[in-house]
């Protein structure tokens, strides 16, 4: 029969306008930027308020990042999600080791 010839079909999303391949890797990274947000707005429970600022702007900034490398670095913005939750464990812990934060 002619199922042993079955042509092999890959499900990829391609952009209408331009005819390239929409690739996965942006949407990763950002669905990880954005669900790191919840510890950085958080965060007041264990660090001072002056802390919690640094935090937020740096969430923000790499938040800006993730779209300034959307189409030139795809891949750039998973390492960037899983940086984000990275640099906000470090922050907090040695904010809590160094600084003395208690709650």
């Amino acid at each position: 029969m002619a199922l042993t010839r079955r042509r092999r079909v890959r499900a990829v999303a391609v952009d209408p306008a331009t005819g390239r391949r929409i690739s996965p890797w942006p949407f990763v990274g950002l669905v990880l930027l954005v669900s790191s947000f919840f510890l950085y707005a958080a965060s007041g429970l264990l660090a001072p308020l002056w802390a919690v600022a640094v935090l937020l702007l740096t969430w923000l900034a790499m938040f800006v990042l993730c779209f300034v490398w959307w189409t030139s670095h795809p891949r750039r913005t998973v390492v960037l999600g899983v940086l984000s939750f990275v640099w906000w464990f470090a922050a907090i812990t040695a904010g809590g080791v160094l600084l003395d934060w208690t709650a």
